[in-house]
């Protein structure tokens, strides 16, 4: 703990931080609730997520294992060409909101194909849009955790440090100046006996001498 002056300028000062520290913890404290509930809505999203592209996997696995023998489904039929996201806020913190994707398709011979390849396309995409949602929305809990990690630590900083030290400093000086001024008061008493003393002193002597 740094050495603190045992002034009155002193007093008002930590008085000062003291209040300040005791105005803005509320609202660190609030922002830290949102985020972890931020955070808790991104895992249970994350887990939506990977349920929805398990239910898909399941219905076309089968299909996918066909059509990879034929030599249809090539790691060319479907690429994606652009990932669209739009920027958010939450908490004061910027994070990346998934808005969808633009693909572009192989051409293939409808003639020569089976009839449930357009279908089979449709849901290749819709599970190649749930893994690039999963990365944005993975993205979006590693800045708000980033952010929950630094509001923490201040969080901390102010209920375990700053308030107990400016309050402690408070009592310090409070108990120094009242000291101080205890004393000066007891010296007064006592500068004023000896005056009244010394008067006293003086009459008996002029008394004496009459």
């Amino acid at each position: 703990m740094a050495k603190i002056k045992l002034t009155k300028n002193e007093l008002k000062k930590q008085k000062d931080s003291l209040r300040m520290y005791q105005r803005y913890l509320p609202t660190l404290i609030l922002k830290k609730q949102q985020l972890q509930a931020e955070i808790r809505t991104t895992e249970i999203r994350l887990r939506e997520i990977k349920t929805e592209k398990d239910a898909l996997d399941a219905v076309f696995r089968s299909w996918i294992a066909v059509f990879a023998e034929r030599g249809i489904f090539t790691e060319n039929l479907i690429t994606i060409v652009r990932i669209e996201t739009s920027e958010g806020n939450i908490a004061g913190v910027p994070i990346p909101i998934f808005e969808g994707a633009r693909f572009r398709t192989a051409p293939y011979d409808l003639a020569r194909m089976p009839l449930w390849l357009d279908l089979a396309v449709e849901k290749l995409k819709q599970v190649l849009l749930l893994d690039l949602e999963a990365q944005v929305v993975d993205e979006q809990r590693r800045r708000l955790e980033h952010e929950l990690r630094i509001t923490t630590q201040r969080v901390n900083l102010f209920e375990k440090i700053k308030i107990p030290e400016a309050r402690g400093n408070i009592k310090k000086i409070q108990v120094y100046l009242g000291d101080q001024q205890t004393a000066a008061v007891v010296r007064g008493k006592i500068a004023k006996r000896g005056l009244a003393k010394a008067a006293a002193g003086g009459q008996a002597a002029s008394g004496g001498g009459a």
